[in-house]
């Protein structure tokens, strides 16, 4: 744990054109700046990775590369989304590094809290979570549901760090218990807290997107928000056998409440109630069923062994 580590930094990229070149001048001036002060070892490096990209991203990851041999490329043969993306990139990372840092292409993770991570790191830490500060930059929407995801993902009983996206500093052997990990449902800030290794957080103020548009709009978030809640916890499950239980009691109540109206004589309409107990019950059985789906759905994927990514090129000289 000294100035001789070796750092990678891996950044996911879809579609970054109007951002990558501002990225890599920022980041350099960080390497540039950790190296002189001998933080890291010289062969360091940027590692960009291209996720099927539809604009100049790859073209530019290679001409930034020919200028400077800092700046690493991977492109995958085609788009598998960022969670897929960044794990090519560390698992690519993983056979040179000594430590890598994920982090965003589009600037808004502050790169000055790069050094705390390091710092962190050589006090023993095998990996260090960015934790954002506050959320003064989020409109009230989508500070509202940022915080909700995180709640509802800790009341489901998955193992989160709080405001922590996927902005973090792992070691060597952290990767490598990454890499043990064989689900092909990703879902990283779920998995990294399974390693176990000592941890440690560095907080900081998220900054507004230098350019382009979100990578994760609300349909996307949902269904990040969904994978996540599948692939790490069956309290949704348990949650239908909890209602089928009450529902059951309840029908119950009302068979004993039918038959003393009988008994007493008393002529019940009961058409609203019944069309109500319809819907409602129907509606209920089909939540149950997609939910059950979204679990029967993931073991399907998961039996296929299909993989993760298939990586086309590398740019690491």
């Amino acid at each position: 744990m000294t100035g001789n580590d070796i750092l990678y930094l891996v950044i996911p990229c879809y579609n970054e054109e109007a951002v990558l070149r501002e990225t890599a001048k920022q980041l350099l001036a960080k390497m540039n700046s950790m190296f002189e002060r001998g933080m890291i070892s010289r062969e360091s490096k940027i590692m960009f990775v291209n996720d099927g990209s539809k604009d100049k991203t790859w073209e530019i990851i290679e001409e930034l590369h020919a200028s400077n041999p800092i700046y690493s490329g991977v492109k995958l043969s085609r788009n598998k989304g960022h969670q897929n993306a960044l794990l090519a990139g560390l698992m690519t990372a993983k056979e040179k590094a000594d430590i890598t840092i994920s982090l965003d292409a589009d600037l808004q993770d502050d790169v000055d809290v790069i050094d705390q991570m390091v710092e962190k790191y050589q006090e023993g830490n095998d990996i260090v979570y960015g934790v954002r500060s506050a959320r003064t930059t989020d409109t009230f929407f989508k500070k509202f549901t940022a915080q909700g995801f995180y709640k509802l993902m800790q009341a489901m009983g998955v193992e989160i760090v709080y405001n922590h996206a996927d902005y973090r500093l792992m070691s060597k052997r952290a990767l490598e218990g990454l890499a043990e990990f064989k689900e092909v449902n990703l879902f990283l800030r779920g998995i990294v807290p399974l390693i176990g290794y000592k941890s440690d957080t560095v907080t900081y103020e998220r900054h507004e997107r230098f350019a382009g548009e979100s990578k994760y709009p609300l349909k996307k978030m949902l269904a990040f928000a969904t994978d996540g809640i599948t692939s790490f916890s069956i309290k949704p499950i348990r949650l239908i056998t909890a209602f089928g239980i009450l529902i059951f009691a309840i029908s119950i109540l009302m068979l004993l409440y039918s038959l003393v109206v009988h008994f007493m004589g008393k002529t019940v309409a009961g058409w609203t109630s019944m069309i109500i107990s319809i819907w409602a019950i129907g509606g209920l059985q089909l939540l149950a069923i997609g939910i059950v789906g979204e679990y029967i759905g993931k073991i399907y994927l998961e039996t296929k062994e299909r993989p993760k990514y298939i990586i086309e090129t590398v740019l690491d000289e």
